[in-house]
């Protein structure tokens, strides 16, 4: 095995990592900690890929994708929600 193809072997661990501690910020009471944790499970889904394709693993290449959706999805959803909360209330 060279050298490339062991560093790939061992992407999985950063991946791992990774997920857990977007799991981790994604519960998290703070605003900032939990849109970081989107951000974080984006990453987390670009190294599962990368490791997929080098294990030719095609089930969880597209779980990654799958999941990289709704994260942005969760990105832009809680986006809008900060973006309604910043604004004044309508005067009655």
């Amino acid at each position: 095995m060279d050298f490339s193809a062991q560093w790939l072997d061992w992407m999985q661990w950063p991946a791992m990592l990774a997920t857990v501690l977007a799991a981790w910020l994604v519960g998290s009471d703070r605003e900032r900690r939990r849109s970081a944790g989107f951000w974080v499970f984006l990453a987390s889904n670009a190294l599962w890929i990368v490791w997929g394709v080098h294990d030719g693993a095609m089930a969880l290449i597209a779980l990654q994708l799958a999941l990289a959706a709704l994260n942005l999805r969760g990105v832009f959803k809680a986006k809008a929600k900060v973006k309604q909360q910043a604004r004044p209330a309508a005067a009655s």
